[in-house]
């Protein structure tokens, strides 16, 4: 089982929600997938096998997901660091979940690479919706190769066809 890294943690959310216009992500399953990416690219860069967060990954129908999520947003949320609530979008919908960063993130807290990918993830999937995020995320070995609810292998981050030339 992997150590959670609780401060690096909050402060990868606090970045990706710091790099959108109003400062919030717009959906649990978008968030979920942008860490996804945060620790598999993190792990697969340079071979360094070492990720951000130091969570585990579940394979759930729309996409792999963070295991300790909820909770370590449960936790930011009552030390008022970050922002939680829901917003009726769409009528017939499920209420959406806003994140909403409340401080600026502690970047001394990454190193070069870390803060490499957290860029690379910014450049890259930031713009994109948790439905395509999901459908990206359905295409990679890592959520391929692993039954239903089954934890996800780092190790499988070695089979997705990563391109890290635009990653420093």
């Amino acid at each position: 089982m992997n150590e959670l890294k609780l401060s690096k943690y909050e402060n990868a959310v606090l970045y990706l929600c710091s790099k959108i216009k109003d400062q919030s992500i717009r959906g649990k399953k978008k968030l979920a997938k942008l860490l996804y990416y945060v620790d598999f690219d993190r792990f697969e860069f340079n071979e360094s096998m070492e990720t951000i967060t130091g969570d585990s990954y579940t394979r759930l129908p729309m996409g792999p997901v963070p295991s300790s999520m909820d909770s370590v947003l449960a936790g930011m949320s009552k030390k008022g660091t970050l922002s939680v609530s829901s917003v009726n979008e769409y009528e017939g919908y499920n209420p959406t979940t806003v994140y909403q960063a409340r401080v600026e993130p502690d970047m001394s807290l990454f190193d070069e690479q870390d803060t490499a990918i957290l860029k690379r993830v910014e450049r890259r999937y930031l713009n994109l919706t948790g439905k395509q995020l999901e459908n990206l995320s359905h295409e990679e070995a890592p959520w391929l190769a692993v039954d239903h609810r089954g934890i996800i292998p780092f190790e499988l981050a070695f089979y997705r066809d990563t391109d890290f030339s635009n990653a420093a």
